[in-house]
């Protein structure tokens, strides 16, 4: 019981569920850091591919197996008309709007398109991107209802 009474206790409950604004960044998080990491990969010269399972079912046997499979990451930049370098962010299949009426970033240059999408990482963490990750989802919702 001595050593119980040096630590500082609390009543403390670990929720039962994550919020959904929660789960949208934490999505888009993950998708900006893949980005970001092929990004770096290109840059050095290298391959990037995740690594994600999928079910297989054998058709002689039946079985169902879980096969490692690579992932395959499109890059979301893209060179314009002008000659000058954008990058879009995407929430599923939707390009997420920025600003009003803005749908991309200009990057410089090739080398600088990991730390732009870091940035656009951390503003989404800290929740600037909150609403338009909310309109995402409405147009998507609305595509299900008849």
């Amino acid at each position: 019981m001595a050593t119980l009474a040096n630590l500082k206790l609390s009543t403390a409950v670990k929720p039962t569920h994550t919020p959904a604004v929660q789960l949208r960044r934490d999505k888009l998080a993950k998708r900006l850091w893949e980005q970001a990491e092929l990004a770096r990969a290109q840059q050095n010269g290298t391959h990037f591919a995740p690594m994600r399972f999928r079910t297989v079912v054998e058709h002689d046997t039946g079985l169902r197996r879980q096969v490692e499979q690579p992932k395959r990451i499109k890059p979301w930049w893209f060179t314009t008309d002008a000659g000058k370098l954008a990058l879009h962010v995407r929430y599923g299949t939707r390009l997420l709007e920025l600003a009003k009426g803005k749908f991309a970033v200009e990057v410089p240059n090739e080398r600088d398109i990991a730390a732009t999408l870091d940035m656009i990482k951390a503003a989404v963490l800290a929740g600037e991107l909150d609403a338009a990750m909310d309109a995402a989802s409405v147009k998507l919702r609305e595509g299900f209802h008849k």
